[in-house]
């Protein structure tokens, strides 16, 4: 059986002839017909972002897509008069997603083409897909969350996030600080299991193993009183981040077995990341345990290698390692991190809260 295609994160739209009928340059009126419209609701709904890459007077398109009615739809569009290679990559660059999560339209086989030379990772379709596309595997998510359906919202608070910060004239530390950040580290329950699995499948590049966790794994682990699922999530005074990392965490008597790490890209310029796993070497600190951690190498996760080291984790073997489960079938290939866990001082850029953690808290935590 064929394996599915990766999910598209953002498609972007060609404007004439693609998105709308007629050319805007040319012609008296464009129209936006019923099934495109309906293409582009469906798609934000089901979390998937949209821009625009168009051959056009900016100012002119805009206001164009503003009297449709559909202008807020599209994230960083790109109207000028740039080769459309280089307008995709733009998007793709500042949403900070990989070419291959990145689709194109365009009813122009030479446009099409032009994008595929520069960046075949990219996925091309015709115009005369368009009114398809919602039918199509790539652009079907199994699953679509609460975060899904705020996507968008989320994205633009982002970008109205980063002009301030471009605006602000302290240090880095100082702004994080301003937008006072709080994040929460809680127990996965029934309605975070969806945001879980999907934040392990969107995300690469900070995934530490890649290994993915179904549904029907998440609910079982839940459950086990000798693991924690943990979620994560960060809000601050432009509104929430939604859920940006997820913990599979394995408890023995020795060691914390982090099995699974992942945070969202978003959020890796607030050190997130960084104060993740400073707050559970404390909380492993406090319970007298090691830490070790899953790790395996992937096209994408070198930061999160670089993550792990600058944390502390080596490669040195130690005691509290015996034991721990074999790197085979789903895990072949993990190796492990290990880092005897010291206190650590807490964040000052952010409030972090978090339940009580280990094997006692784990048992508290679970669903009967």
């Amino acid at each position: 059986m064929s394996e599915a295609p990766a999910l598209v994160k953002c498609l972007v739209w060609d404007l004439d002839n693609t998105l709308w009928r007629g050319t805007l340059l040319e012609d008296s009126e464009v129209v936006l017909p019923d099934e495109i419209r309906r293409t582009i609701v469906e798609l934000d709904a089901r979390g998937i972002l949209q821009s625009v890459a168009s051959k056009n007077d900016h100012d002119h398109a805009w206001q164009r897509l503003e009297a449709l009615g559909i202008a807020d739809y599209f994230v960083l569009p790109q109207i000028g008069w740039h080769p459309k290679s280089q307008s995709v990559k733009e998007i793709a660059d500042r949403i900070n997603f990989a070419p291959s999560a990145i689709a194109f339209i365009d009813d122009q086989p030479a446009e099409r083409a032009e994008v595929t030379y520069h960046h075949p990772e990219i996925r091309c379709y015709d115009a005369g897909q368009a009114a398809a596309l919602t039918d199509l595997p790539e652009f079907s998510p199994a699953v679509v969350t609460v975060d899904a359906r705020r996507r968008r919202d989320m994205y633009q608070a982002g970008f109205r996030r980063t002009a301030e910060r471009e605006n602000f004239t302290g240090p880095d530390e100082e702004f994080l600080r301003s937008l006072e950040l709080v994040m929460e580290i809680k127990r996965a329950d029934d309605a975070d299991l969806s945001r879980v699995e999907e934040l392990t499948l969107r995300t690469s590049q900070m995934n530490a193993t890649g290994v993915h966790y179904s549904d029907a794994d998440l609910r079982a682990l839940i459950t086990d009183p000798g693991h924690d699922v943990l979620t994560v999530t960060l809000t601050d005074r432009f509104g929430p981040h939604g859920a940006v990392g997820v913990l599979l965490i394995g408890y023995h008597e020795r060691v914390w077995h982090l099995k699974l790490l992942a945070t969202s890209c978003r959020v890796v310029s607030f050190g997130a990341g960084s104060v993740l796993l400073n707050r559970l070497i404390d909380e492993a600190a406090a319970a007298g345990v090691h830490l070790a951690a899953d790790f395996r190498r992937t096209d994408r996760n070198r930061m999160m290698e670089i993550a792990y080291r600058f944390a502390g984790f080596t490669d040195d073997a130690c005691d509290c390692l015996t034991g721990l489960p074999a790197a085979s079938g789903e895990r072949e290939g993990i190796e492990l991190r290990h880092l005897a866990a010291e206190p650590r001082p807490a964040p000052t850029t952010m409030r972090v809260t978090v339940p009580a953690l280990g094997a006692a808290g784990a048992a508290r935590g679970a669903h009967p």
